[in-house]
């Protein structure tokens, strides 16, 4: 009997080990499939338009500001919010796209998504919102060749002169001058930190339709520039009284 048992462990052994081998050459066969998917997306989109031609395009918008005459404070805000990480990386955050996959998982629906601003702008200016695995491969691969042929300051000034800001404004200037009447270098920090939090929902924080939820993100930009030391907590506070004090009309645009 002894014996007998001995045999049926190691059957029931092998059978597990080749599940397993079985089950790993199936997610190898899948995740190369969806890679060679997401690279005919990426190839099509950048043959179509060149990486110096996207840029060409969104230099040549009406209200382009280029970085050297955006204020400090603004362009700190929106790395720390949207990418804290975005000087150190290579257009790919693994540890926040690890981070999002396992608070998506636990959600049960994709409520983060992790992408660097490298990766929001490849998406934004050659491809679909369409969440797919295909096209977010396609959006790493476009976020890599990106960081090898452009510098982190011209990629962040792409970036925040191709977001919407809600209320037909598309870039930083465009958005500085249709809420505030100014151009971005003359932004106070209170203003600054509010344009920041817009992009990340432009329709539920345009200043038009909703100034309150827009000072409440706010709150969450000032918390961030703290958290990753940018600024500290008494000159936070100072922005966020000062933010309080102002009548809504003051801010709302024009």
């Amino acid at each position: 009997m002894p014996g007998k048992s001995h045999s049926t462990a190691r059957t029931a052994a092998t059978i597990v080990s080749r599940s397993c081998a079985i089950a790993g050459a199936l997610c190898i066969v899948v995740a190369l499939y969806f890679i060679a998917r997401g690279f005919g997306l990426y190839k099509e989109a950048i043959t179509q338009t060149s990486l110096d031609d996207m840029a060409a395009r969104i230099e040549q918008q009406a209200g382009f500001t280029p970085i050297d005459e955006l204020p400090d404070l603004y362009l700190q805000a929106t790395v720390a919010v949207e990418d804290h990480r975005f000087y150190a990386h290579p257009g790919f955050d693994a540890i926040a796209t690890a981070r999002a996959l396992v608070n998506d998982l636990r959600a049960g629906a994709i409520v983060e998504g992790g992408s660097t601003i490298t990766q929001q702008l490849a998406k934004n200016q050659y491809f679909t919102q369409e969440q797919t695995i295909e096209r977010k491969v396609a959006e790493v691969l476009m976020a890599l060749t990106m960081e090898q042929h452009f510098s982190k300051q011209t990629i962040l000034e792409l970036y925040v002169n191709s977001i919407y800001f809600g209320d037909g404004h598309t870039g930083i200037g465009a958005a500085s001058e249709g809420y505030f009447g100014k151009k971005p270098a003359d932004l106070t920090p209170d203003e600054c930190t509010l344009l920041v939090g817009i992009p990340n929902a432009p329709s539920a924080y345009a200043l038009s339709e909703h100034p309150e939820l827009a000072r409440q993100r706010q709150g969450h930009v000032l918390e961030k520039l703290v958290a990753y030391g940018y600024m500290g907590r008494g000159d936070a506070r100072l922005i966020a009284a000062q933010a309080a004090a102002k009548e809504p009309l003051a801010w709302q645009g024009t």
